[in-house]
């Protein structure tokens, strides 16, 4: 099973501010939805919450420490390890946030879909740093106001 994480992130690393990601750019989410859909999507409780729904035509996995948390149309783990077991025999999924669980998937991770929205912003939730573990395989600018750039990162073996 292939490991993605897949985010959207200011210049200044921030990917949330009180439960709401702190943009609206035009075409942004575009790469998300083509890449997820048919896909699981694994999520922290937040994160899902800040949505509010299932992502349509996906497998929604929420994790939380409330093993009594439900949400229709999702799965719910009480650990990253329980939500992996849940999709071991999938050929790719994808780490869709928060902070927590990108940290704790960052490790376990060989690909990253990211985008850099080119503007600063406050925030509350940040993208952890790659450090020199992943190797950038493509990256593609998109003009906007703002414009975006997307990367996409390989785990350097």
């Amino acid at each position: 099973m292939k490991i993605s994480m897949i985010a959207a992130m200011s210049e200044n690393r921030v990917i949330g501010r009180n439960g709401d990601i702190p943009w609206r750019v035009q075409g942004e989410q575009k790469r998300f939805r083509s890449l997820t859909t048919g896909k699981t999507v694994i999520m922290g409780r937040k994160t899902y919450e800040s949505i509010g729904k299932p992502l349509p035509n996906r497998r929604n996995i929420i994790i939380t420490r409330d093993a009594s948390y439900s949400a229709p149309g999702c799965e719910v783990a009480t650990s990253l390890e329980q939500a992996f077991a849940l999709v071991k025999n999938e050929n790719e999924v994808f780490i869709g946030g928060g902070e927590a669980i990108y940290r704790e998937a960052l490790p376990l991770s060989g690909r990253i879909y990211l985008t850099t929205i080119h503007f600063k912003t406050e925030g509350d939730t940040f993208f952890p740093e790659l450090g020199d573990q992943f190797k950038l395989l493509e990256s593609t600018e998109v003009q906007g106001d703002p414009s975006y750039t997307y990367q996409t990162f390989e785990r350097d073996y």
